[in-house]
């Protein structure tokens, strides 16, 4: 008999918003938005500025019309990828098998865990350790899957917890909302409102066959789901360590324009690699092999990104402290490790609307023709 599974979903609350209140006492229980200018987008409210309809990735301009009297901070992403690290160093200790799903957010295997001390006890102390080690609020789910946990953590937001019992999941789905369900955007809401779907039991009755003439094979896992199945595993946080690339020359050369633009080319088709696989890093490194065949390298521990202009810019200043003998390169690599799944593909704290539009409408064009499709001059 195979045993049940027991899978709790971790997701720290409006986490940017909860970083800056332990920076700053004062902004607990205010309307806040963490973004940039009035050009920009909402990175993070608080629930207070939720109340007025203000959400992540809402321009600016609609956000401060909504509330007015919101205070907007433009937010410090190093922080919140320092806390996050350390959040994530807190589930380590005490979990062997866990998954980073974002930056706020995490998914643990606790299988087997009630023959020991309980996997609902363990979740609430869990809880209960972050916070006190971190200061910050965070919410779980534990359920027989990522699925249940994660709907059933986004119900009992903020600061909650809730256990959802083996067989009970698809009567726990029945009445919440068909956008409940991760699977569901906008357009597949639209859809299925339109034949009157508008609740998940509904969802769940649609025979199978019309959902894959509906959405093709995306409605034979949407079916499954909305009848509570998800048999996707956590994903070991370690699983992927790092995306590199290196090259080692045709001749050996001192030429640092050259040497430049071959950082600018390895790092955009990294950075691009980043992007289709969903991940942020929060590291870069570079390594440079000169002819005497001494290889050095240098890191840096950065805010979790994936955008191009914030990698070139840090790729480039460490070849420049690399380089420090007059002798002819014949290697340079970059390497990014300490990988998430990127929930934010973008730095929504200073990137206006027109820069997040040109990322996507770059990366539309590589996907399309391929990665060299598009590239900065220096790299051709």
């Amino acid at each position: 008999m195979q045993e049940r599974r027991q899978i709790v979903h971790l997701d720290l609350d409006a986490f940017f918003v909860s970083v800056e209140c332990l920076k700053n006492s004062q902004l607990k229980g205010k309307p806040l938005i963490v973004g940039g200018g009035q050009r920009g987008v909402v990175a993070a409210c608080s629930y207070e500025a939720r109340h007025f309809g203000v959400h992540s990735a809402m321009p600016m301009r609609q956000a401060r019309f909504l509330c007015p009297q919101a205070l907007v901070i433009s937010g410090d992403h190093e922080d919140y990828s320092k806390y996050s690290r350390l959040v994530t160093s807190v589930i380590a200790d005490a979990v062997p098998l866990y998954e980073k799903a974002s930056i706020d957010e995490f998914y643990a295997d606790l299988t087997g865990m009630d023959k020991f001390f309980g996997t609902a006890k363990f979740s609430l102390e869990l809880k209960r350790k972050i916070t006190k080690e971190t200061g910050l609020p965070i919410t779980y789910g534990l359920a027989s899957n990522k699925l249940l946990g994660k709907v059933a953590t986004n119900e009992v937001k903020p600061n909650g917890q809730i256990e959802i019992p083996f067989g009970t999941e698809k009567n726990y789905l029945a009445p919440l909302a068909i956008e409940k369900m991760p699977m569901v955007g906008n357009k597949t809401a639209i859809l299925l409102r339109d034949m009157g779907v508008k609740t998940i039991k509904i969802l769940s009755e649609i025979p199978i066959e019309m959902l894959i003439r509906l959405l093709g094979k995306a409605g034979i896992s949407l079916s499954k789901k909305a009848n509570g199945i998800d048999e996707s595993l956590v994903v070991p946080y370690t699983e992927q360590k790092s995306i590199s690339t290196e090259d080692t020359f045709n001749n050996d050369t001192m030429d640092m324009t050259f040497l430049e633009a071959k950082v600018v080319k390895m790092t955009e088709k990294i950075a691009f690699e980043l992007r289709q696989q969903k991940k942020l890093t929060g590291c870069v490194t570079v390594k440079l092999r000169y002819s005497d065949f001494n290889t050095v390298t240098k890191q840096v521990s950065i805010a979790y990104t994936a955008s191009d202009h914030e990698l070139l810019k840090i790729a480039k200043e460490l070849m420049h402290k690399l380089y420090d003998r007059r002798l002819l390169v014949r290697m340079i690599g970059v390497r990014f490790t300490d990988l998430i799944a990127g929930t934010y593909q973008i730095n929504l704290f200073e990137d206006t609307q027109e820069m997040i539009s040109l990322y996507q409408q770059i990366d539309s064009i590589k996907n399309r023709f391929g990665a060299t499709a598009i590239m900065r001059a220096i790299g051709v």
